[in-house]
């Protein structure tokens, strides 16, 4: 017997690579109004529109007028569309961390008024670009332990080029401490072996930072 799989359990089963533009409108849609199958109505807001990109800027109240359509699913799929949009955006606009002040930047808001430290990866791709920042471990006001696992685990998650070690200094003071040295050539090590680099390690203060590789003296 010969049966037709559902666009979602394909979608289900092996991507949304492999479904056709009506096929994916039609998941987004669930179902139709009416008489309407879900299927339809993706096909005919796809004809009359004359295609994906024309549709994408339709307003709902315009896809709305689609037969089978109505206000809710013309709202489902503008919501559909704005998402990607914002995906797009994300992906094209990402900050550039290029230097210890650029971390500092992007984390101060993150750590201000902590009273304990915490430790901080950031994922960048090959230019530099922000991937995501994770907080990795907390601590006392004093220190915070970290685990390579823990460190390395979200730069393989988000396939970054390499990562950036953040921590703060609850008591104000940036400059790097002997401990913080020595976890940072380990956490080089193992980037080495994972084929992560780090880039840096940024210690930060109330108001200040410091690059533990300017104060090593080495590039990373």
């Amino acid at each position: 017997m010969v049966t037709s799989e559902r666009p979602r359990e394909r979608l289900f089963r092996s991507g949304t690579q492999h479904l056709n533009d009506e096929e994916l409108l039609a998941t987004v849609l669930g179902t139709g109004a009416g008489k309407h199958s879900a299927r339809a109505v993706a096909a005919e807001l796809v004809r009359s529109n004359g295609g994906l990109s024309t549709l994408a800027r339709s307003t709902p109240r315009e896809l709305a007028v689609t037969a089978g359509c109505g206000p809710a699913n013309a709202a489902r799929i503008a919501a559909a569309f704005e998402l990607g949009r914002r995906a797009v955006d994300a992906e094209s606009y990402r900050p550039i961390v290029g230097s210890a002040g650029d971390v500092f930047d992007v984390v101060k808001a993150r750590v201000a008024g902590l009273a304990q430290e915490v430790f901080i990866v950031i994922g960048i791709d090959v230019r530099n670009g922000l991937l995501d920042i994770v907080e990795v471990a907390r601590g006392t006001v004093f220190a915070v332990e970290v685990h390579p696992r823990e460190v390395f685990r979200p730069l393989v998650r988000m396939a970054a080029a390499g990562g950036v070690l953040v921590h703060n200094h609850p008591t104000g003071e940036a400059t790097p401490s002997a401990e913080d040295m020595q976890l940072t050539e380990r956490l080089r090590e193992v980037g080495r072996i994972v084929g992560i680099p780090i880039v840096d390690h940024v210690v930060m203060g109330e108001r200040s930072y410091r690059s533990v590789a300017e104060h090593m003296g080495t590039t990373f």
